[in-house]
């Protein structure tokens, strides 16, 4: 019988959602503070804007992060960790100091 997502444990959710290049870094990024399509650029000079986009919607579509469109002159986009992606921060931070 094959097990459904929901009956995942935590962490091997939690790392099949980070799985990818620039997915981890951008989820650390996002428990520090709201970020911004500029931010990350900065942040991570390595990865193009494609890279960032795309890691960007698989973290969305997980629902460890919200967009959020700010409709201002001009308009702006901002990422914030959602409570699922709360949930898992001291999961990831263990992960973390493993490494």
């Amino acid at each position: 019988m094959k097990k459904q997502e929901g009956d995942m444990c935590p962490a091997a959710a939690l790392m099949k959602s980070l799985s990818g290049k620039w997915k981890p870094e951008i989820f650390r990024l996002a428990t520090e503070s709201t970020l911004r399509f500029s931010l990350l650029q900065r942040q991570l000079p390595d990865a193009n804007k494609q890279s960032i986009t795309s890691a960007l919607r698989d973290l969305e579509q997980e629902g460890l992060l919200k967009r959020i469109v700010i409709r201002e002159k001009p308009l702006n986009v901002e990422y914030r960790i959602t409570e699922k992606g709360k949930s898992l921060i001291s999961i990831f931070k263990q992960l973390e100091e493993l490494r």
